[in-house]
Parts: C-alpha cells; sequence; structure tokens
C-alpha cells in the first residue's frame, strides 16, 4: 500500500497535463498556465494513465449506466436501467468515457511518449507508453468508432486543438503497426520502468501483453477483413516475446483501500477501483448492483458454478454506509429452502414486479437481539453481486490470459495457425483459468476439480457443430469479461454471442425513447460539434450524416 500511495504526489503533478481532444481559447490558455509544470516524468504519467483506466469515477458511471446494461449483465438499479435498460439518450452520461479517456489519460501517455521517443535512455517507457495509449485508444474507438487517434493530445506539443477523426479502420491498422514496434523496441537490459502499477517494471510481461492484445485486435476485426486479421493474429502468436499464458501473466491495475465516498474529491482520487465502488452504490439500502436475468439464468441453468460465487442474495438493512460490511447472506438458506431467485428482466427496475418475498429463519433468529432486522424478505431474493466485489482494492482488468485462450480458440476454429494444441483443450484452459481469476482476484472460494468437471460436461460444454463452438467460446468470454466491461460490450458486438434480446422483448418496449434495438455505439460529446466542428462533421458524415448510437462501428458486422 505504501509503494502506491508514494504515486500520489507524482499522480497530482501528471493531472495537470491533462486536457481534452477538444480545443477553444480557454483551452489554449490552460495549456499556456505559468504555474503548471511544463514537463513531468513519464514514469508518474503511465502511472496517472494506468490508474485512471479504473479509477476515474466519472467514466465508471458511464459503464454502470450503459455498457452493463447494453451486455445484460446487471439491471435493476435506477442508473442501469433508467439509462441502458430503456435505451434513454443522455450525452452528460456517454460523454464521461471520452472526457476521462482523453484528459488526463491520452494526454499524459502522449506527452510522454512525444518527450522521450529517440531517447536511448528511456526506451522501455516509451515503448509501454506506447502499447498503453494503443490500449486506451482502443476502448475509446470500440465505444465511439472513429476518433481522434494519431493527432489526439499534441495541443500542448504542438498546438493542434483540432485533431482529426481518424477511421477506424486506420486506427486498428496503427494499432497493429505500434504493438508490433513497441514489443520489439522492449529491451530487458534498458532503462527501470519505476511507475508501472500493472507489472511493476517487469518489461517481459509487457512484451506479452503487446501480443496478446494484438491476437484481441485482430480477432475483433475478423469479420470485416478476415484476411489481415489471420496475418496479423499469426505474426503475434510467433513473435519471440510470448502471449499471457498463466494468470501470474495477466494484466492488471493495482489498487488500494479507500473509504467509499460520492464527494467531489471522489472523482479526482484515483487510488481506488471506482468500479467496486460503483457496485457498492451510494445508498446501502438499494445496492446497486442487482444481477440481470439474462446473465444470471445462463449460470443458474447450466449449473456454472460461478454462480453462487459471483451472485449473492443478501439483506441489506444492516449495510456499513462506507463498506459492504454487516451484509446479512440468505443466499444458502433460499438454496434449501428451494426459495426462487428473482433477477430482473432488461429493462426492469429492481421493483418491477415486486418479487414474492419469505419468511427467513436466519433474519428472524437475527431480529430476537436486533429490532431493525427485518424478517420477511420481498427484493432480497433479487441476486446482487457478492460483497468480494465490492471492495476498492479489487484490480482493474486490461487482459487475462483466460481471455487468449478463447481468442486462440476461436482462431483454431477459424483454421488459424495457433500452434497445435486443440481447440477443445484450448477452450477447456480458458474456462478453468477464468474460475481460477475469481479466487485469485476477489476473494472466492475456488471452483474444486469436482465441480468444474461436472460443468464441463454438461452445461459447459463447447458443443459439436462449429456454431455451438462458437457460442460456447464467446459465452464464455462474456462471463469472463464481467469485471472488463469495455471488452465484453466490444467483444460480445464483435462475436453476437450471447444473442441478447430486447427489453422490449420482455414488455417494456414502452419505455425504450433511443429505440427498441440494443445500442451498438455511444453518441460523441455535444461540445464536440463545437470545438471540433471539422473533425466531428467528417466523422459524422462517413456514418451517413447522423450521431445515432444505432450506427454500427467499422467492425461490428455480425449483428447486422
Amino acid at each position: 500500500m505504501r509503494r502506491y500511495a508514494s504515486y500520489l504526489t507524482a499522480v497530482t503533478l501528471a493531472c495537470t497535463l491533462s486536457l481534452t481532444s477538444c480545443s477553444d481559447e480557454y483551452m489554449t490558455n490552460l495549456n499556456t498556465d505559468p504555474s503548471k509544470a511544463a514537463t513531468i516524468d513519464p514514469n508518474a504519467q503511465l502511472t496517472t494513465a494506468q490508474l485512471v483506466t479504473y479509477g476515474d469515477l466519472g467514466m465508471m458511471e458511464t459503464y454502470r449506466s450503459y455498457l452493463y446494461a447494453f451486455t445484460q449483465q446487471l439491471m435493476g438499479c435506477w442508473n442501469t436501467t433508467n439509462y441502458g435498460g430503456r435505451h434513454t439518450v443522455d450525452n452528460n452520461e456517454m460523454s464521461r468515457l471520452w472526457n476521462s479517456l482523453y484528459a488526463p489519460a491520452i494526454k499524459n501517455l502522449v506527452d510522454a511518449q512525444y518527450r522521450t521517443a529517440n531517447d536511448p535512455e528511456k526506451v522501455n517507457i516509451n515503448a509501454i507508453l506506447t502499447i498503453y495509449r494503443v490500449y486506451i485508444t482502443s476502448i475509446l474507438t470500440d465505444v465511439y468508432g472513429d476518433v481522434p487517434s494519431k493527432e489526439a493530445g499534441l495541443g500542448f506539443l504542438e498546438g493542434n486543438f483540432l485533431p482529426v477523426y481518424d477511421t477506424q479502420e486506420e486506427i486498428y491498422d496503427s494499432f497493429f503497426a505500434d504493438l508490433t514496434a513497441a514489443e520489439a523496441q522492449i529491451d530487458p537490459l534498458a532503462d527501470r520502468v519505476t511507475g508501472d502499477v500493472i507489472y511493476s517494471g517487469d518489461v517481459t510481461k509487457w512484451k506479452k501483453l503487446a501480443n496478446s492484445l494484438r491476437l484481441r485486435f485482430a480477432m475483433r476485426v475478423s469479420n470485416v477483413n478476415p484476411t489481415k486479421a489471420r496475418t496479423e493474429f499469426e505474426n503475434a502468436l510467433a513473435a519471440a516475446g510470448g502471449v499471457l499464458q498463466t494468470s501470474a501473466d495477466d494484466a492488471l491495475i493495482k489498487y488500494i483501500t479507500v473509504a467509499f465516498s460520492f464527494g467531489q474529491d471522489a472523482y479526482t482520487d484515483y487510488r481506488g477501483n471506482s468500479l467496486s465502488q460503483l457496485f457498492f452504490g451510494n445508498d446501502p439500502a438499494n445496492n446497486p448492483s442487482y444481477l440481470c436475468s439474462t446473465f444470471f439464468n445462463r449460470m443458474y441453468d447450466t449449473g456454472d458454478p460461478r454462480t453462487f460465487r459471483i451472485a449473492r442474495c443478501y439483506n441489506d438493512v444492516l449495510m456499513s454506509a462506507t463498506s459492504p460490511d454487516n451484509r446479512i447472506d440468505i443466499t444458502d438458506e433460499m438454496i434449501e429452502k428451494g426459495i426462487a431467485f428473482s433477477p430482473r428482466d432488461p429493462g426492469a427496475y429492481s421493483w418491477e414486479p415486486w418479487p414474492t418475498g419469505y419468511d427467513s429463519d436466519l433474519c428472524r433468529e437475527l431480529a430476537e437481539n436486533n429490532p431493525a432486522i427485518t424478517i420477511t424478505m420481498a427484493r432480497e431474493v433479487e441476486p446482487k453481486l457478492a460483497s468480494n466485489f465490492l471492495q476498492s482494492d479489487n484490480p482493474g482488468v486490461v487482459m487475462t490470459a483466460a481471455e487468449v485462450k478463447f481468442l486462440l480458440a476461436e482462431a483454431t476454429l477459424k483454421g488459424w495457425n495457433t500452434g497445435g494444441s486443440s481447440l477443445d483443450d484450448l477452450y477447456r484452459q480458458g474456462v478453468r483459468l477464468a474460475m481460477d481469476f475469481l479466487a485469485d482476484n476477489y476473494g472466492c472460494d475456488p471452483v474444486t476439480d469436482a465441480e468444474f468437471d461436472a460443468y464441463m460436461a454438461d452445461g459447459g460444454k463447447i458443443g459439436y457443430t462449429d456454431a455451438q463452438r462458437l457460442e460456447a467460446i464467446n459465452t464464455q468470454a462474456w462471463i469472463l469479461h464481467f469485471t472488463n466491461p469495455a471488452e465484453c460490450w466490444a467483444n460480445q458486438r464483435r462475436s453476437d454471442y450471447p444473442r441478447l434480446k430486447s427489453p422490449a422483448d420482455y414488455g417494456f418496449g414502452q419505455y425504450l425513447t433511443g429505440g427498441a434495438e440494443i445500442p451498438v455505439r455511444l453518441s460523441y460529446p455535444v461540445l464536440e460539434s463545437s470545438y471540433n466542428k471539422k473533425g466531428y462533421e467528417e466523422a459524422l458524415a462517413r456514418m451517413g450524416g447522423t450521431d445515432s448510437w444505432h450506427t454500427h462501428v467499422w467492425w461490428d458486422v455480425a449483428g447486422q
């Protein structure tokens, strides 16, 4: 904890360099403020960009409000149901991710990358900055489509306050080139990287991450450019640095324990995992992390041993206002009594319909000594996210070895050269790693070999036809990516698995003001039409002239 807390001063300084891709006189003056530092240690800027990824509360609100609803993993709390579950267009909610990633993440990465370029004493930090910039940019382009990329963040450095919106195809081409060059540039004998809160400066693991991201991005474009996808995938797999193989290689951002708060300071304090904070919510009596029926039922109906490691039912009347303490877990009692679980359907609030309650023996016993405890259960029978996931020191997920196994499995299904492992073995390895991931990082009870084998022989089997196998691989990726919502939404759109039904199919069509179809991108911030009018309008022209969240991004052709 002391180690990561020591970064705070550097992080605060790095944040002074922040600005968005927008431009006007105010932004120009901001960048010439004599009270701000002109340069800073690039390692501190890397730290800032990494911590922002899951530490920015505003950005995580976009995940909670929209992404988790679109992937149908969460549903029921006001934010998730009102915005994403009922397809409510709200530009302020959609712009949070844009604002958070361009400033301070992209700005700090570009500034540090720019100043370390061609410096023989900073080859490793420069390469890692490049890799992480690619990763952050991938979130932006996968969410919005065409975005500023090659000219983004150059306002302070080159006075370019009107960056072009690159096409997504151009952006992905640059990803492959940049990751290839960065992986080759890394030298274990060169400069030591000190600001890395993912791998603690282990540059050999950064080589693996660069190659693994190439696998991810190759698969992302596999439906729109299969030839290039195969070439890039096979080249990445053959690269000398290797790919993520075991849980020890997982790219996870380290956070520390901080008190949950929703005051103004919480939006600039990046030390804790803000996604976990939003899972907890700001109203303990109405904890927001209700699971969607799509997600819960998929696990429950197939006998997935992760079901009640991820989902629990609680009486939260005694829950702490600042941490997930004193929850009364009634899950095992419900299972023993045969009480039905009531996850919320897409488009439903937690009270729609009001679930049938039951008399809890456990709560009755506890209530004898504490009259504050209610005995009759009602919404307590709705599965919520287990308390393990509501901790501020939970990791921020960039990429895991489990994902790599699923990518290799799908590539094998496509007939690409993946090194000789069988499709079934790769799939099995991916599921095992995905289950172990919960125990390794969230304190969940380990899945036993007996539980794993029983699941793989029944509900978790891969199937026999290519279509069944493709669905099984990507449905398992969907479950794995629960704690990686940006990747979850991107891969679900790319693969079209699992196939999701509109909230209209569950009886909520009259509330879907933003259209009945599940949105496939987020709209640009409205202010871009003023700050960067030319780039914004050129991007809209390529999308048919309207900034619709039903317009598919370039690589998303599976569900059309």
